[in-house]
């Protein structure tokens, strides 16, 4: 059955897909505000939220909404991008109301006790910490901040550690109480349910949310940083090279994506089988791209023992300026246009990805663009689009980012000097 999107006399917006295929419901609450959106004085406060809401709300606490998901064997979660808030509820079919409820519950009524910001503060420097420890997080958050400048989107979506020790309970009710409204809200659901059912159910538990936009205006990023090399004392050198990219409406999406299937998206890409499997330089090695609503970002990451960091280094300088200078094959792009397309379609097997589908589409797009139609997008790239978006997105001049022991740096320096 095909989904269906109902918008209540709130403002609110319900979309729904029925699935035959599973005894299993996904609820999703998609808020259109995100790290990009955030001042810089309370940089990291929609991920406090995400965070804060689970705490608790007058009528349940923190172990109230655990312990009432664990007794049905569902799991209750969220995650912070940089343009929207996404909260998510998978439960048994047969308790898709507790799902909704759950979730109407924190979200139009959540305590945010001064208390609970306290003690949350300290679960959220930790996280930071954490991924302080991780070089492959921290190469590619610099790299972020590099291209776009000192523009949010190139913001970390947790925050910095000032930001976070600085954020007051204040800053919290006043950014949720601005945002968290209907017209800025979609409330996806997926699975074995009934239209009807889902609708009155959602009108009910969001009918305490407060009417009206609240999107934020968004100004498009401008200035870009410069290559950065990072000192840090860990046992492989990792290496982040790329720059800006296309907005994720640019009619030219469905080529960058087959382009960056066939540079390093995949088992059989072009990074992957040189420097892996033909040379075996490198564990991790790949190619990724963003698209944000005004611009996007293209990247190639690799880690390595620092005694081959030069080379890999110049093996993605190699690979691509053949991309740019002689394009892609025929086969490749048969081979990249049958990967998009049979990926996204075994994808959308469980009613998590199809809950995903309808709340991120219609939170970044406004609009659901059907399953066929994105399927015929990808297979009506050509290799003059694959063409026209390599001279666009990988010809431009890039940026990069190393991470690692200063001595393999200045080893790698040597061997370039002498090439």
């Amino acid at each position: 059955m095909a989904e269906i999107v109902h918008r209540l006399p709130n403002g609110l917006t319900v979309a729904i897909e029925p699935m035959d295929s599973t005894r299993a419901v996904s609820v999703g609450v998609w808020i259109g505000v995100g790290a990009r959106d955030e001042p810089a004085h309370v940089a990291g406060v929609s991920h406090f939220l995400e965070h804060l809401l689970f705490k608790g709300t007058p009528t349940r606490t923190a172990i109230d909404i655990s312990q009432s998901v664990d007794r049905v064997g569902g799991d209750i979660n969220a995650y912070t991008a940089k343009e929207y808030t996404a909260y998510y509820c998978r439960v048994p079919a047969r308790h898709a109301a507790l799902g909704i409820d759950l979730l109407g519950d924190v979200l139009t009524d959540p305590a945010l006790r001064d208390d609970d910001v306290d003690s949350e503060r300290q679960v959220i420097l930790d996280e930071l910490a954490m991924d302080d420890d991780s070089p492959e997080d921290v190469v590619h958050r610099v790299f972020a901040e590099q291209v776009f400048g000192g523009h949010p989107l190139g913001r970390e979506t947790a925050g910095e550690r000032d930001s976070v020790r600085s954020i007051t309970v204040d800053d919290v009710r006043e950014f949720f109480a601005a945002h968290y409204r209907t017209g800025n809200t979609v409330v996806a659901v997926a699975g074995a349910v009934d239209v009807d059912e889902v609708v009155e159910r959602v009108a009910h538990a969001f009918e305490r949310m407060p009417a009206g936009d609240s999107k934020t205006e968004r100004d498009a990023p401008d200035e870009t940083g410069s290559s950065v090399e990072v000192d840090d004392d860990t046992e492989q050198v990792h290496l982040v090279l790329g720059g800006r990219s296309i907005s994720r409406t640019d009619a030219d999406r469905e080529a960058l994506d087959v382009v960056n299937h066939v540079l390093g998206g995949g088992l059989s890409s072009r990074l992957f089988d040189e420097i892996r499997e033909r040379r075996g330089l490198a564990y991790s090695v790949f190619s990724s791209s963003a698209a944000y609503v005004d611009t996007g970002m293209w990247s190639v990451y690799a880690g390595t023992l620092p005694e081959h960091a030069a080379e890999v280094r110049r093996l993605v300088g190699v690979e691509i300026e053949r991309l740019v200078a002689d394009g892609i094959t025929a086969d490749e792009l048969d081979i990249a246009q049958g990967y998009l397309t049979g990926s996204y379609e075994m994808g959308l097997e469980d009613s998590g990805a199809r809950m995903s589908r309808l709340g991120g589409q219609l939170t970044v797009l406004g609009a659901l663009r059907p399953i066929e139609e994105q399927i015929e997008r990808w297979q009506a790239v050509t290799l003059d689009d694959a063409r026209r978006v390599i001279a666009r997105v990988y010809a431009a001049p890039s940026l990069a980012v190393t991470l690692g022991p200063r001595s393999a740096r200045q080893r790698g320096a040597r061997v370039r000097s002498q090439a």
